[in-house]
């Protein structure tokens, strides 16, 4: 067999024996780390954030997003080591590594405006430790470059400058057909997931709606690229789909 195909066989057979199953969508997925090695990379990641970023001090702030986040991860049943911080940045954002260390910027806080709010933020951003997301990530790509080397070598006859060309655009086509694709199928997975675990923990979905819709408010006038070219789903479209799983949500939601 030749060395490409040996390649791609060999990609091919590790991603069958790697496939996993994200909680409660039941979507199969391709994780080719050690959930171990992955949790450690999210430790790394956030003592870094940590250690460049400055960490709020803000009792009240401190307060609401720990209150809230332990009442998300409690609805995850995820055995976790669950951290959250907040941290003073304009940026209208958050995040949750692997293994459950959370950090929201102070930026996103005049925007979620309330628990509820908060809630919808966190949900969203812890769902992508429970499925597992960052693992997912680092093997998509790995077996994408895993392919585009094989056809790199396969093309090692021809002309230098061709093999450059013909590389130059698989890569381009992997990235916006397969890889931001990918992405996007993510984000509206973690928005699904957040929503049943914020349900849970005794939030009404509709806030995610709600939330989404200040979102899109806020990022008028940013210039942001068409959907196909983004990570991320458009506001328009996330807040269909929301819209679209809300009833499922309800079914989960025990007001507290």
């Amino acid at each position: 067999m030749p060395f490409p195909a040996r390649v791609v066989a060999a990609t091919a057979l590790l991603a069958i024996t790697a496939c996993e199953t994200v909680p409660l969508t039941g979507r199969s997925q391709l994780i080719l780390l050690p959930e171990g090695t992955e949790v450690q990379m999210g430790l790394s990641a956030y003592r870094e954030v940590l250690s460049k970023g400055k960490v709020s001090q803000d009792p009240v702030l401190n307060t609401q997003v720990t209150r809230v986040g332990r009442r998300i991860a409690d609805a995850t049943g995820k055995n976790y080591q669950w951290e959250f911080k907040v941290l003073e940045d304009r940026q209208a954002n958050a995040f949750c590594l692997p293994g459950g260390k959370v950090a929201v910027y102070t930026g996103i806080l005049p925007i979620t405006q309330d628990d509820a709010g908060l809630a919808a933020v966190l949900g969203h951003e812890v769902a992508h430790a429970i499925a597992r997301h960052g693992g997912e990530r680092v093997s998509q790509t790995l077996l994408v470059q895993s392919t585009l080397a094989a056809t790199q070598v396969a093309l090692s006859r021809n002309d230098p400058q061709t093999v450059k060309v013909v590389t130059s655009l698989l890569g381009a086509g992997a990235t916006v057909g397969v890889l931001l694709p990918w992405s996007r199928a993510q984000e509206s997975e973690a928005d699904h997931l957040g929503l049943i675990f914020m349900a849970k923990a005794g939030y009404h979905p509709s806030a995610s709606r709600d939330l989404w819709v200040r979102m899109a408010q806020a990022a008028r006038g940013q210039g942001r690229p068409p959907e196909f070219l983004s990570t991320h789903p458009a506001a328009e479209t996330r807040i269909r789909q929301i819209e679209g799983w809300i009833p499922e949500a309800l079914q989960y939601y025990q007001p507290r």
